[in-house]
């Protein structure tokens, strides 16, 4: 929704003409205050989007004190996990790859990391972001640190959006998606286990295709990392 009254408030629309800059940020508040208005009763709201991180500069002028905590992985477990979720569900074609049933493995690999891709556009909106100039506002999570230890990972977190801390049960997770994941086609898309660990396995993808992503987490090296954006 902010996106599609991004373009319509834009110089493709005639009537731009009568929209200033303070109005645009007013009716893109308004779009949040409406979204929430009687959902929510919190001072503190967390809002899951890939899209975030190529939006800070929309965010810093309608939020100045929002965050951003981008949860990132190896690039090839991530793609590794996608390839066994198709694979489980063989006889539902997912709507990650628009329903086609056809395909390699390659060739899903090549559609998730391309620029609009599920996973291509996500990695180029943390990168947008990681090297921009509003990192004050921006922490990357890894997921070997929130699965090896849960509790450190968290206090970083709470710490970084100045809030106190709160005791989780890593033992005792739960989330159900199951709705929005059988709509898209892609059942156990969201589906966590509900103890937070670490899980040694085997790759299925071919060995080429995971070294091809073997060294894309730029996050891991401090030297790539000119702004001192925190990595916990």
């Amino acid at each position: 929704m902010c996106n599609t009254l991004l373009g319509e408030m834009s110089g493709r629309n005639e009537f731009s003409v009568f929209i200033n800059d303070t109005q645009r940020q007013h009716i893109l508040r308004g779009l949040f205050s409406s979204y929430y208005d009687g959902q929510v009763d919190a001072e503190v709201v967390f809002d899951t989007s890939r899209w975030w991180c190529n939006k800070l500069g929309v965010l810093k002028k309608m939020f100045p004190d929002s965050r951003i905590i981008a949860c990132v992985r190896q690039l090839p477990w991530v793609l590794d996990s996608i390839e066994r979720l198709i694979r489980h569900n063989a006889l539902q074609p997912s709507s990650i790859f628009n329903y086609n049933s056809g395909g390699t493995v390659y060739s899903r690999v090549e559609s998730l990391f391309g620029g609009d891709g599920l996973v291509g556009f996500a990695y180029n909106a943390i990168k947008e972001a990681y090297y921009g100039e509003d990192t004050a506002n921006l922490l990357l999570l890894q997921y070997e640190t929130l699965v090896s230890e849960p509790a450190f990972a968290l206090a970083a977190v709470y710490d970084f959006i100045g809030e106190p801390h709160y005791e989780h049960d890593f033992e005792h997770v739960s989330l159900d998606n199951s709705e929005f994941d059988n709509r898209v086609g892609t059942p156990g898309l969201h589906r966590v286990r509900p103890k937070v660990g670490a899980s040694e396995r085997m790759t299925i993808l071919p060995p080429d295709l995971f070294a091809r992503f073997r060294n894309d987490a730029f996050w891991g090296n401090s030297k790539l990392n000119p702004r001192g954006v925190r990595v916990v």
